[in-house]
Protein backbone atom coordinates (compact mmCIF):
# COMPACT_ATOMS: atom_id res chain seq x y z
CA UNK A 1 0.00 0.00 0.00
CA UNK A 2 1.27 3.76 -0.79
CA UNK A 3 1.18 4.39 2.82
CA UNK A 4 2.67 1.17 4.16
CA UNK A 5 4.27 1.41 7.16
CA UNK A 6 2.38 3.94 8.57
CA UNK A 7 -0.56 2.24 7.46
CA UNK A 8 -0.98 -1.43 6.13
CA UNK A 9 -3.54 -2.86 4.06
CA UNK A 10 -5.72 -4.65 6.27
CA UNK A 11 -6.05 -1.74 8.54
CA UNK A 12 -9.46 -0.58 9.70
CA UNK A 13 -9.43 3.23 10.54
CA UNK A 14 -10.87 5.44 13.58
CA UNK A 15 -11.69 8.92 11.14
CA UNK A 16 -12.23 11.88 13.07
CA UNK A 17 -14.93 13.25 10.81
CA UNK A 18 -15.86 16.99 12.78
CA UNK A 19 -12.33 17.85 12.64
CA UNK A 20 -12.31 19.19 9.05
CA UNK A 21 -16.21 19.62 9.09
CA UNK A 22 -18.30 16.64 9.73
CA UNK A 23 -20.70 16.21 6.50
CA UNK A 24 -24.69 14.41 5.52
CA UNK A 25 -23.92 10.97 3.52
CA UNK A 26 -22.19 12.00 0.22
CA UNK A 27 -23.54 9.32 -1.85
CA UNK A 28 -25.97 6.18 -1.53
CA UNK A 29 -24.11 3.28 0.76
CA UNK A 30 -22.93 0.41 -1.97
CA UNK A 31 -23.65 2.69 -4.85
CA UNK A 32 -21.91 5.49 -7.00
CA UNK A 33 -24.60 7.63 -6.75
CA UNK A 34 -23.83 11.05 -5.64
CA UNK A 35 -26.26 12.96 -3.33
CA UNK A 36 -26.24 16.56 -2.42
CA UNK A 37 -24.79 16.68 1.12
CA UNK A 38 -24.16 19.62 4.27
CA UNK A 39 -21.17 20.32 5.72
CA UNK A 40 -20.69 21.52 8.92
CA UNK A 41 -17.98 24.27 10.19
CA UNK A 42 -14.76 22.95 10.66
CA UNK A 43 -12.81 22.81 14.08
CA UNK A 44 -9.70 23.20 11.69
CA UNK A 45 -8.19 22.46 8.25
CA UNK A 46 -5.85 20.07 7.03
CA UNK A 47 -2.31 21.04 8.24
CA UNK A 48 1.03 20.14 6.41
CA UNK A 49 1.97 16.05 8.03
CA UNK A 50 -1.78 15.19 8.96
CA UNK A 51 -3.09 11.70 7.66
CA UNK A 52 -6.31 12.87 6.05
CA UNK A 53 -9.26 10.46 4.19
CA UNK A 54 -10.89 11.92 1.14
CA UNK A 55 -13.16 11.10 -1.54
CA UNK A 56 -10.89 10.27 -4.94
CA UNK A 57 -10.87 13.61 -7.19
CA UNK A 58 -10.15 11.93 -10.32
CA UNK A 59 -7.25 10.62 -12.52
CA UNK A 60 -5.58 13.57 -14.25
CA UNK A 61 -7.74 14.58 -16.96
CA UNK A 62 -10.77 13.13 -15.54
CA UNK A 63 -14.08 15.44 -15.00
CA UNK A 64 -15.46 13.32 -12.77
CA UNK A 65 -14.56 9.57 -11.70
CA UNK A 66 -15.68 6.06 -12.41
CA UNK A 67 -16.25 4.64 -8.68
CA UNK A 68 -16.50 6.52 -5.18
CA UNK A 69 -13.62 5.38 -3.57
CA UNK A 70 -11.85 7.08 -0.42
CA UNK A 71 -8.18 7.80 -0.55
CA UNK A 72 -5.56 7.79 2.91
CA UNK A 73 -2.47 10.34 2.05
CA UNK A 74 -0.50 12.53 4.41
CA UNK A 75 -0.87 16.44 3.33
CA UNK A 76 2.19 17.83 2.51
CA UNK A 77 1.14 21.10 1.15
CA UNK A 78 -1.81 23.31 1.77
CA UNK A 79 -3.64 25.90 -0.32
CA UNK A 80 -1.33 28.98 -1.12
CA UNK A 81 2.07 26.71 -0.29
CA UNK A 82 4.73 26.32 -3.29
CA UNK A 83 5.87 22.56 -3.19
CA UNK A 84 9.01 21.10 -4.99
CA UNK A 85 10.78 17.64 -4.97
CA UNK A 86 14.42 17.61 -5.77
CA UNK A 87 15.80 14.39 -5.75
CA UNK A 88 13.07 12.74 -3.87
CA UNK A 89 13.25 15.02 -1.13
CA UNK A 90 9.61 17.65 -0.50
CA UNK A 91 10.55 20.88 0.18
CA UNK A 92 7.48 23.23 0.66
CA UNK A 93 8.10 27.37 0.35
CA UNK A 94 11.68 26.73 -0.38
CA UNK A 95 12.21 24.48 3.25
CA UNK A 96 12.68 20.44 3.93
CA UNK A 97 9.31 18.93 5.47
CA UNK A 98 10.08 16.92 7.93
CA UNK A 99 9.90 13.15 6.86
CA UNK A 100 7.34 10.80 8.58
CA UNK A 101 8.81 8.29 10.82
CA UNK A 102 7.87 5.70 8.65
CA UNK A 103 8.50 7.26 5.24
CA UNK A 104 9.60 4.33 2.58
CA UNK A 105 12.02 4.54 -0.85
CA UNK A 106 11.95 0.70 -2.25
CA UNK A 107 14.15 2.34 -5.22
CA UNK A 108 17.55 3.37 -4.17
CA UNK A 109 18.12 5.24 -7.73
CA UNK A 110 16.73 8.63 -8.26
CA UNK A 111 15.44 9.57 -11.60
CA UNK A 112 17.78 12.60 -13.15
CA UNK A 113 15.63 15.77 -14.42
CA UNK A 114 15.95 14.71 -17.83
CA UNK A 115 13.87 11.51 -17.29
CA UNK A 116 10.20 12.83 -17.91
CA UNK A 117 6.91 10.68 -17.67
CA UNK A 118 3.92 11.30 -19.65
CA UNK A 119 1.37 10.10 -16.61
CA UNK A 120 2.56 12.95 -14.38
CA UNK A 121 0.70 15.99 -13.16
CA UNK A 122 0.19 18.31 -14.72
CA UNK A 123 -0.01 17.25 -18.50
CA UNK A 124 3.33 18.24 -20.29
CA UNK A 125 5.48 19.13 -17.51
CA UNK A 126 8.14 17.37 -17.82
CA UNK A 127 8.67 16.32 -14.51
CA UNK A 128 8.72 12.91 -13.00
CA UNK A 129 8.58 11.65 -9.03
CA UNK A 130 11.64 12.11 -7.68
CA UNK A 131 11.75 15.31 -9.69
CA UNK A 132 9.20 17.69 -9.34
CA UNK A 133 7.78 21.49 -9.58
CA UNK A 134 7.79 24.33 -8.10
CA UNK A 135 4.29 23.72 -7.90
CA UNK A 136 1.86 26.59 -6.13
CA UNK A 137 -1.21 24.98 -4.54
CA UNK A 138 -4.74 27.01 -5.39
CA UNK A 139 -5.93 29.13 -2.63
CA UNK A 140 -9.92 29.96 -2.37
CA UNK A 141 -10.35 33.75 -3.52
CA UNK A 142 -6.79 33.50 -5.50
CA UNK A 143 -7.36 35.39 -9.48
CA UNK A 144 -4.73 33.33 -11.04
CA UNK A 145 -3.04 34.29 -14.45
CA UNK A 146 -3.80 32.18 -17.05
CA UNK A 147 -1.27 30.99 -19.90
CA UNK A 148 -0.86 28.48 -22.53
CA UNK A 149 2.27 27.60 -20.69
CA UNK A 150 0.03 27.10 -17.30
CA UNK A 151 -3.21 26.38 -18.32
CA UNK A 152 -2.77 22.30 -18.08
CA UNK A 153 -2.13 23.07 -14.11
CA UNK A 154 -5.92 24.40 -14.02
CA UNK A 155 -7.65 22.87 -16.89
CA UNK A 156 -9.34 19.86 -15.36
CA UNK A 157 -9.89 22.07 -11.80
CA UNK A 158 -11.85 24.94 -13.67
CA UNK A 159 -13.55 21.80 -15.93
CA UNK A 160 -14.63 19.86 -12.49
CA UNK A 161 -16.12 23.28 -11.30
CA UNK A 162 -18.30 23.58 -14.35
CA UNK A 163 -19.05 19.55 -14.21
CA UNK A 164 -18.43 19.45 -18.03
CA UNK A 165 -15.68 20.32 -20.33
CA UNK A 166 -15.06 23.60 -21.02
CA UNK A 167 -11.23 24.72 -21.36
CA UNK A 168 -10.35 25.40 -24.75
CA UNK A 169 -7.46 26.90 -25.92
CA UNK A 170 -7.17 28.17 -29.66
CA UNK A 171 -4.63 29.94 -31.30
CA UNK A 172 -2.84 30.88 -28.30
CA UNK A 173 -5.91 32.04 -26.86
CA UNK A 174 -7.90 30.63 -23.52
CA UNK A 175 -11.28 30.01 -23.54
CA UNK A 176 -13.53 29.11 -20.40
CA UNK A 177 -17.24 28.15 -21.21
CA UNK A 178 -17.12 29.73 -24.56
CA UNK A 179 -15.48 33.39 -23.11
CA UNK A 180 -11.77 34.29 -24.10
CA UNK A 181 -10.02 34.73 -20.67
CA UNK A 182 -6.48 35.19 -19.30
CA UNK A 183 -7.71 34.84 -15.50
CA UNK A 184 -9.63 32.70 -13.21
CA UNK A 185 -11.03 33.52 -9.78
CA UNK A 186 -10.32 29.90 -7.40
CA UNK A 187 -13.41 28.78 -5.80
CA UNK A 188 -12.08 26.65 -3.15
CA UNK A 189 -8.81 25.46 -1.22
CA UNK A 190 -6.81 22.76 -2.68
CA UNK A 191 -4.38 20.53 -0.98
CA UNK A 192 -2.04 18.22 -2.21
CA UNK A 193 -1.65 14.60 -0.88
CA UNK A 194 1.31 11.69 -1.32
CA UNK A 195 1.74 8.36 0.40
CA UNK A 196 4.59 7.54 2.77
CA UNK A 197 5.75 4.67 0.47
CA UNK A 198 6.89 7.37 -1.83
CA UNK A 199 7.94 5.03 -5.15
CA UNK A 200 4.71 3.13 -4.84
CA UNK A 201 2.21 5.60 -4.38
CA UNK A 202 -0.65 6.81 -6.67
CA UNK A 203 -0.66 10.24 -5.21
CA UNK A 204 -1.01 14.30 -6.61
CA UNK A 205 2.02 13.44 -8.77
CA UNK A 206 -0.15 11.59 -11.04
CA UNK A 207 -3.78 12.95 -10.14
CA UNK A 208 -3.68 16.23 -8.81
CA UNK A 209 -4.54 18.53 -6.30
CA UNK A 210 -7.11 17.25 -3.68
CA UNK A 211 -10.17 20.00 -3.61
CA UNK A 212 -11.40 20.77 0.56
CA UNK A 213 -15.44 19.54 -0.76
CA UNK A 214 -13.83 16.07 -1.08
CA UNK A 215 -11.86 16.17 2.57
CA UNK A 216 -13.55 13.57 4.59
CA UNK A 217 -11.75 13.34 7.86
CA UNK A 218 -7.98 13.06 9.62
CA UNK A 219 -7.09 9.04 10.39
CA UNK A 220 -6.90 8.77 14.08
CA UNK A 221 -6.22 5.14 14.98
CA UNK A 222 -6.21 1.53 13.57
CA UNK A 223 -9.12 -0.50 15.72
CA UNK A 224 -8.55 -3.87 13.67
CA UNK A 225 -6.33 -5.47 11.35
CA UNK A 226 -5.87 -8.37 9.59
CA UNK A 227 -4.97 -10.26 5.73
CA UNK A 228 -6.95 -8.86 3.51
CA UNK A 229 -5.99 -11.66 1.33
CA UNK A 230 -7.94 -14.27 3.57
CA UNK A 231 -10.97 -14.80 1.56
CA UNK A 232 -14.12 -13.74 4.23
CA UNK A 233 -15.74 -17.51 3.70
CA UNK A 234 -12.47 -18.84 5.06
CA UNK A 235 -13.43 -16.73 8.43
CA UNK A 236 -11.85 -18.71 10.99
CA UNK A 237 -8.52 -18.43 9.25
CA UNK A 238 -8.89 -14.58 7.94
CA UNK A 239 -9.81 -14.38 12.03
CA UNK A 240 -6.30 -16.28 13.23
CA UNK A 241 -4.61 -13.93 10.65
CA UNK A 242 -5.23 -10.80 12.85
CA UNK A 243 -2.81 -8.26 13.61
CA UNK A 244 -3.03 -7.46 17.46
CA UNK A 245 0.18 -5.70 17.49
CA UNK A 246 -1.75 -3.03 15.33
CA UNK A 247 -5.09 -2.77 17.18
CA UNK A 248 -5.28 0.79 19.16
CA UNK A 249 -1.96 2.03 17.51
CA UNK A 250 -2.61 5.92 16.55
CA UNK A 251 -1.36 7.06 13.43
CA UNK A 252 0.69 9.79 12.86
Amino acid sequence: GSMEQTIMVGDFLFVNKFIYGASTPRNIPFTNVVLPYFQLPAISEPKKGDIFVFEYPGNRDEIAPVDVVSYVKRCVAEPGDTLEIKNKVVYVNGKELHRPAHIQYLMPQILPKSYTRPDIFPKGSGWNKDQYGPLVMPKKGDIVKLTTENIEIYRTLINRNYKKEVVKVSNGKIYIDGNETDEYEIPQDYYFGMGDNRDDSSDSRYWGFVPREKVVGEALMIYWSWNPEIPFSNFFKLLGSTRFNRIAKIVH
